[in-house]
């Protein structure tokens, strides 16, 4: 049956809300811009994606004109609206996503309660990754999606469960033992705080429910059930598949891999097969859309050569993102060269953060900053650790939110014989017997590197970690050069000092070359997340094995079933 109407989608211009058009398109739906307030009373059905801080969010609104219209629109409930993440935020009364000192923030005020912080130091924050949902409401939103399917989260911030909003709960949801709400539904009002279009197929159903709900008049026919109130969720284990992305000698972007960091410095065409050397491995759109379809919890494209000659004009990786977003339903991180620039040729400049929002307009929910987030330590560091709000870390998590900034680590080994030859202001690690040095050191630091592994800084990887979450980065993306490309398991040594050392979800990268090594760094260390690319790529290992050893050893991993129609 044709749609009978047109969503109104409330874009308020930030962050990435081209995988919500997209997943509304795959529903069948056409879009209607809300650009003026008189558009939200005249509307049929309202999808508001709310995307970065609350502040930032509720500011937007305000100048725009949209909350009051917003507000009566939502007064009676009895109108379609579907909020996602900050969009259901911004529906209690108040928010604590405010700078120190600063009072809480106002919300729409439609559901009764306050959005208040994770507590970091009881858990990792943000909340990133794929949980379940307890379900309070039967409703017909929800009605072609299983109970064991997970949604995918991303935020620092929750709201609680109280006497005062509890029947608005549609589901909620559990992280390190702290119940909050991850949905609400009252009538014709549904909100989440996962977000649908980056839940893969599920997401995709619940959206689905929810037009056919409105198409035939049955939104608001919900029931309550009882809750048991000791049901807990799980958040899994993230599978994580990165793609070497960069440019060939036609002008095609094509993925590529090398061994221990060889495709970062290397511009000719790959036509080495196997391990050792440069290789293309196909064209990145096609590629990651397998890989979504393999059960991929996340992908990141890591441009690796383009932007050393331009970076806001760099449109293939653009295109890259946009055509990715229309089929991939799970978050999409792109890195490489996210800093501020100047054109030599215009003399035009651009900040870190305008670089930035071009790639979230064109489908990134992250960026992944390197060598600049390396600096940005240096010049904390060097300052006293003072923040002056110009480093990019700071820029982007800003107005886009910390969980939007993933820090890329490139470090290599030093090896050392005693803690005393090293200065003290790094961190030496103790190495796993089997792991010692060319002279048998059992001890190394972990400096870190810029410009894809090619100079070196007097810095530890500890202490860049421990710095950018200071400056506002939400996660960190830890390579290790001395492994990458091995196939012989992640550097667990690495992975435990920086994942014991942060309040912020680390992904373990480098040297997976076998299911076990995931299960291995996940067991081993207090990793969220692990990543691999030559393994997948050269199909090597599946995506399914590494979640079936995972399971088998008694540990999460995300259940995909396939979309009904």
């Amino acid at each position: 049956m044709a749609p009978t109407f047109k969503v109104s989608l409330l874009d308020y211009g930030a962050g990435n809300v081209r995988s919500v058009r997209n997943a509304i398109a795959e529903n069948g739906y056409e879009i209607e811009d809300i650009t003026k307030p008189e558009q939200i009373a005249q509307a049929k059905v309202i999808v508001f994606p709310g995307v970065g801080s609350f502040g930032s969010a509720m500011k937007v609104l305000k100048e725009k004109g949209f909350d009051g219209p917003l507000r009566e629109y939502l007064s009676d409930c009895k109108r379609p609206f579907f909020g996602i993440c900050l969009g259901m935020q911004t529906l209690f009364e108040s928010s604590d996503e405010h700078e120190e000192g600063q009072d809480a923030i106002p919300g729409l005020g439609v559901i009764p309660g306050k959005v208040i912080r994770f507590d970091s130091s009881k858990m990792i924050v943000p909340h990133i990754g794929w949980n379940g949902r307890i379900l309070h409401q039967e409703s017909p939103v929800l009605q072609h999606v299983s109970p064991s399917e997970e949604a995918y989260f991303v935020h620092s911030y929750y709201a609680p469960i109280t006497d005062q909003n509890k029947e608005w709960i549609l589901t909620s949801t559990t992280y390190s033992g702290q119940p909050y709400i991850s949905a609400v539904q009252r009538g014709a009002v549904v909100a989440t705080q996962f977000h649908p279009e980056k839940s893969g197929s599920a997401g995709l159903r619940v959206l689905k429910g929810f037009f056919e709900a409105v198409e035939n008049g049955t939104l608001d026919k919900t029931t309550a059930l009882s809750v048991d109130p000791k049901a807990e969720t799980t958040l899994v284990k993230r599978i994580v598949v990165a793609l070497d992305v960069r440019t060939n000698d036609h002008g095609d972007l094509v993925v590529t891999k090398g061994d221990q960091y060889d495709v970062r410095e290397n511009h000719k065409e790959g036509v080495v097969t196997g391990r050792g050397g440069v290789r293309n491995l196909g064209k990145p759109v096609a590629l990651a859309s397998r890989y979504y379809e393999e059960g991929g919890d996340e992908i990141a494209f890591l441009n690796i050569t383009s932007f050393r000659q331009g970076v806001i004009e760099d449109m293939p990786m653009l295109q890259v993102l946009e055509e990715a977003s229309k089929k991939i339903f799970v978050p999409l991180t792109v890195g490489g060269g996210i800093r501020s620039y100047s054109d030599p040729a215009s003399g035009q400049t651009w900040s870190a953060l305008e670089v930035a929002s071009r790639y979230f307009r064109a489908g990134a929910d992250k960026v992944s900053l390197g060598s600049d987030a390396v600096h940005a330590s240096e010049a904390f560091i060097e300052s006293g650790g003072k923040k002056n709000g110009e480093s990019s870390i700071e820029m982007i998590s800003k107005v886009y939110g910390v969980q939007a900034v993933v820090v890329s680590i490139d470090p290599k080994r030093v090896y050392v014989k005693s803690k005393e030859e090293v200065d003290p202001k790094h961190v030496v690690v103790e190495l796993d017997k089997g792991q010692e040095g060319p002279e048998g050191e059992r001890l190394c630091w972990y400096q870190c590197t810029v410009k894809g592994g090619r100079e070196d800084r007097d810095i530890c990887a500890v202490t860049v970690a421990k710095t950018t979450e200071m400056l506002g980065a939400g996660e960190i993306m830890l390579n290790c050069i001395d492994m990458d490309g091995q196939g012989k398991g992640f550097d667990i040594p690495l992975m435990k000092a920086v994942s014991g050392a942060v309040t912020i979800p680390v992904i373990a990268s480098s040297g997976a070359g076998k299911p076990e090594h995931f299960t291995e760094v996940f067991e081993k260390t207090a990793v969220k997340a692990a990543l691999a690319a030559g393994m997948f790529h050269r199909k090597e290992v599946a995506i399914e094995s590494v979640k079936a050893n995972i399971r088998k050893n008694h540990l999460p991993a995300r259940t995909t079933i396939a979309s009904t129609s």
